[in-house]
């Protein structure tokens, strides 16, 4: 006995597939199949790993020097050579990528947290508070970046004396206070449009409260271009850290870090280029990977951008 039923072709079941999928789950099905997502992913992974377990890769203490041996090349005793104390330079480029990428992280965390508060209430509330809102970031958008840094590090540094944890979360916070306007903005944008979508107004239709339908109807419909902001700022703000480190505002010794590194190296670049050679390399790669990383997310998360 045959059966009456169509039989589906397989592009008409996929089809059916991925208009059941969720947006989320629509797009890291996208990006699976990006090799571009492929390479960033593997390079950050490799990168966390490094920062995760430093003495799998070595076993040289990056603050122990010899003078005897300070600034000699290559060679197979120290593959990166050794910096102007005596330092191996491939222990210290190894333990400061957890630094650097410890900094971005908590920059970037703090970033979207402050961020996309602001600009959810200010594009739920609207009114006056959207205003002023508004306002406060566009008087924190128009301080240069560098000169603000400089202006804030500057100013606290002595309050938190030699400490690595003062001085690593002075970093992150002057980053992240110059930082957020960009993400409230992002937000702000996407808050006024599902503000005036149809489940918005069934939920308040239904008697919810302003705080479930931010958190359970608008929070979801709006975090992605956050997120993908936020994945390509990371690493700008690796490399951020690592400009106010060479500017000698930033971190400093006792901190092994990338920008550390590379400021240490600039009076030695003419006779010593391997200083900055392997902890530039590796920052370019670095923020390089989140960068293509970020691409990637972009187009998952926006249909009109995919083939």
């Amino acid at each position: 006995m045959t059966s009456d039923k169509p039989v589906a072709s397989p592009a008409a079941a996929e089809a059916a597939v991925t208009r059941s999928r969720s947006l989320g789950a629509d797009a890291w099905y996208d990006l699976r199949r990006r090799p571009l997502f492929i390479v960033a992913a593997t390079l950050i992974g490799a990168l966390l790993v490094l920062a995760a377990f430093p003495q799998l890769f070595t076993s040289v203490d990056p603050t122990v020097g010899d003078l005897s041996r300070a600034r000699q090349g290559p060679s197979a005793e120290a593959w990166f050579g050794y910096d102007n104390l005596g330092r191996d330079v491939f222990a210290r480029t190894i333990y400061g990528t957890r630094v650097s990428i410890v900094v971005g992280v908590l920059a970037t965390t703090f970033v979207v947290l402050l961020g996309a508060v602001m600009g959810l209430i200010a594009g739920f509330v609207g009114g006056w508070l959207d205003s002023l809102l508004a306002r406060i970031a566009d008087v924190f958008f128009g301080v240069p970046f560098v000169l603000g840094a400089i202006v804030v590090l500057s100013t606290f540094r002595q309050s938190v004396g030699q400490s690595v944890i003062g001085i690593s979360g002075l970093v992150i916070g002057t980053i992240g206070l110059l930082s957020w306007p960009v993400t409230m903005r992002i937000m702000r944008s996407a808050a006024i449009a599902a503000r005036s979508q149809d489940y918005v107004k069934a939920a308040r239709a239904l008697g919810a409260g302003p705080w479930r339908i931010i958190v359970r109807h608008m929070l979801p419909n709006t975090i992605a271009p956050v997120m993908v902001y936020a994945t390509i700022a990371l690493g700008a703000f690796i490399g951020a850290e690592a400009t106010l480190s060479f500017l000698g505002v930033g971190l400093r010794d006792p901190v092994v870090s990338w920008g550390v590194m590379i400021s240490e190296a600039q009076s030695y670049l003419r006779t010593s280029p391997h200083l900055l050679l392997f902890p530039g390399g590796f920052l370019v790669v670095t923020v390089l990977a989140f960068v293509l990383l970020g691409d990637a997310v972009r187009d998952a998360f926006d249909p009109k951008g995919r083939s």
